[in-house]
Formats: C-alpha cells, structure tokens, sequence
C-alpha cells in the first residue's frame, strides 16, 4: 500500500512538472504581449496595423464585412470533382483571390471584391505574413471587432497560390439549394447544418450589388451586432422590396431597410435545415460554437494542417452581444413563417420604438423645448 502510494505522488508531481512546463512555455514577445507560440510574436504589429488602417482603430464596419467576404470567397475556391476531372480545382484558402485578383475578381461572384482587396494590398506589401493567411488573420481579426462574435482561431502556415481558383466555385444567391448543398460537400464535405452555421457571417453582413439602387443595405437590423436576429428576420414573412424589384438573388423583405436574399430564404424553408435554422433564435451560443467551428473547417481548406502554427490566442477576445432576439417593431409571431415541422418557433418580445418627441401630429401644437424634455 505504501508503495502505491509512493508511485501515485511520484506520478502527480510528474503531471504537475508537465503542465508547469508547459504554462512556463509561454512566450513574451518583443512588443510586450504573451503567447503559447514565437512564431506568433510576429502577428501582434500585423494585428495593431489592421485594426488602425484598415478597420478604423477597430470598428465592425464595411470593411470588416469585406474582410469576412474576402477570406470566404477565397477559401471556397477549390473542388475535388474538378481534380477528379482532370482540371485544375483550386488552391481553396491559398491567396488566390488577391495574388490573381486580375482574374477572379471579374467573376460574377466575386463582384465588388477588388475594393477590399486594394485597401488590404499596403498592409500585405508591409508585412512578410503569406497572403493566405493575411487574409483569413484580417478576417479573424475583423470578427473579433463585432459584439457578440465568437473568437475565432488562427493559423499560419499555409502556401501561397501559384494560379487563380477557377471560375463558379463560389455559390451565389440565386442558386438552389440542391445546388448550394453540392458546392459546400465538394469543397470540403460541409453539412447541410455546417452551411447554415457558416450562414452566421450574414448577422453582419450588408449587400452591395444585389440591388445597386440600395447599396449597403443590411440583411437584418442590427448589422453591428453578430447576434441571432439574422436568424429571426429571414422566417418573416416577406411584404416588399426596400428598392427595386426584379433583382436576381433577392426575394420580399418584411422590412423597408433591410434586404433579403434568395438563398437565405430558402434555406431558412428547405426541410432540410429549417430546423436547424430555427435552432439558432435567441441561443448566442450554439452561434458562437457553430459558426466558429464551420469557419475554422473553411479556412483551412486546400492546406496540409501538418504544416499550421496555431495562432489563435492573438485575436483579441470580442465583447459580450449587446441585444437579445426580437421582432422589430410592428411585427409579432404572426409574421413568423413557421417552418420547422417539430418545434415551435421560440416566443419573442416585439421591439417598442420609443416616439420621437419633436415629431408632430396633424393636430398637435408646436411644442416648446420645455414641453419636449418634460417628463412629468
């Protein structure tokens, strides 16, 4: 009995020697910050040059959208059943989409991609980080700048491309869902669930070219926040066009400023993931978990893991999601197209607009500036 015991403490301060060693490991850069990796020193005045120069000391604006665009574009790029074919398939998270930018940028898919592209190429030039992975650090970077974002991981390491992906790699909106379903499984054998998780960016996202009358519009009501109301608003039931009809790729709208896209529409419907689609209302973490594992599977994509440094302690952590799921003011649970057959869409308050007490009726008198500020 003693010897046993003997040999358990030996065996507990061998663990604990271990798992000293491995917290002592950590490793302080040269620019102050701490992380599990040297190698990964090098991110930290790449990290300060994006946050200033390109997202505006850290918004999640444009450009952070942009970004988020870019690294998905060019990670889709690539396709075995090309390969299997005899042609080339794509590189998929390798660059390729700023290396060759001449090319893919005039793909349809790609339109309006050239302007991130061109604000992210001075940082690059400045910077010895290979393009592919500059792109999907800025995009991670971009992401941690959004409320309620997961903290999405990091690696570098991969290769840069040596020719452009091929054309019709990246699904567009207009496309079915049997189509949308190939692409993702012959990309990387993504799951009708890991698209829709992979949806997420949407929570963010604004549309530029789907209706060009109305750029910058958002695809739900709250764009700064990566929240689940994109989930919420796409089950509405449609009623307008928030510009001009007819536009391939965008379907009715509940709401006069906020677009919908075709394919967003239908996955919310398709029986396939419609519950899945619902599932994310109101529960930020199945967001957060989802997205950032269907994300990190994505930008990985064409790359020998066996060569990746595992960076993702250097993304800043995002702060906590500001906003709860609603119905915008004016809609309720009647709005709800119900498309999950076995669970209920979750009940939900409706957003009151406080009214704006400088805004006059037709009958009202002009009030004064004590009248508008009283509050008694």
């Amino acid at each position: 009995m003693a010897l046993k015991r003997i040999g358990f403490i030996v065996s507990l301060l061998a663990a604990l020697q271990v798992a000293k060693g491995a917290f002592t490991r950590r490793v302080m850069c040269d620019t102050g910050q701490v992380t599990a990796n040297a190698a990964c020193c090098a991110l930290f005045p790449i990290l300060e040059d994006i946050q200033e120069n390109l997202f505006n000391d850290g918004e999640c604006g444009e450009e952070v959208r942009e970004s988020l665009r870019l690294a998905f574009h060019d990670a889709i790029g690539i396709s075995p059943l090309l390969e299997e074919m005899g042609e080339f398939g794509g590189g998929g998270a390798d660059g390729s989409i700023s290396i060759f930018a001449d090319t893919e940028t005039e793909y349809a898919a790609n339109l309006g991609l050239d302007e991130i592209i061109n604000a992210q190429a001075p940082l690059i030039a400045r910077h010895t980080l290979p393009t592919a992975d500059f792109i999907q650090f800025a995009a991670a970077i971009g992401v941690s700048n959004c409320a309620g974002a997961p903290r999405l991981d990091v690696f570098i390491g991969r290769t840069d491309a040596t020719q452009a992906a091929p054309d019709r790699t990246v699904p567009q909106p207009f496309d079915t869902v049997n189509s949308i379903f190939a692409r993702f499984a012959d990309a990387g054998e993504f799951s009708p669930a890991q698209v829709v998780a992979l949806l997420a960016a949407h929570t963010i996202a604004t549309a530029d070219h789907v209706d060009p009358t109305i750029p910058g519009t958002p695809l739900d009501t709250t764009p700064e926040l990566f929240d689940t109301q994109f989930f919420v608003e796409t089950l509405l039931r449609g009623t307008l066009f928030p510009g001009t009809s007819g536009n391939q790729g965008e379907v009715t709208s509940p709401l006069s400023d906020e677009l919908r896209l075709q394919s967003d529409s239908l996955l919310a419907r398709d029986p396939r993931t419609a519950c899945e689609w619902q599932s994310f209302v109101n529960n930020q973490a199945k967001l957060q978990s989802a997205f950032k594992a269907a994300f990190g599977k994505l930008t990985v994509l064409g790359q020998d893991p066996n060569d990746f440094i595992d960076c993702s302690d250097v993304v800043p952590t995002p702060s906590a999601s500001e906003s709860n799921a609603h119905f915008p003011a004016g809609i309720t649970h009647d709005d709800v197209q119900q498309s999950c057959p076995t669970s209920a869409f979750p009940s939900l308050p409706t957003e009151i607009v406080a009214p704006d007490p400088f805004v006059l009726d037709s009958e009202s008198e002009f009030p004064t500036l004590d009248d508008a500020w009283d509050c008694n």
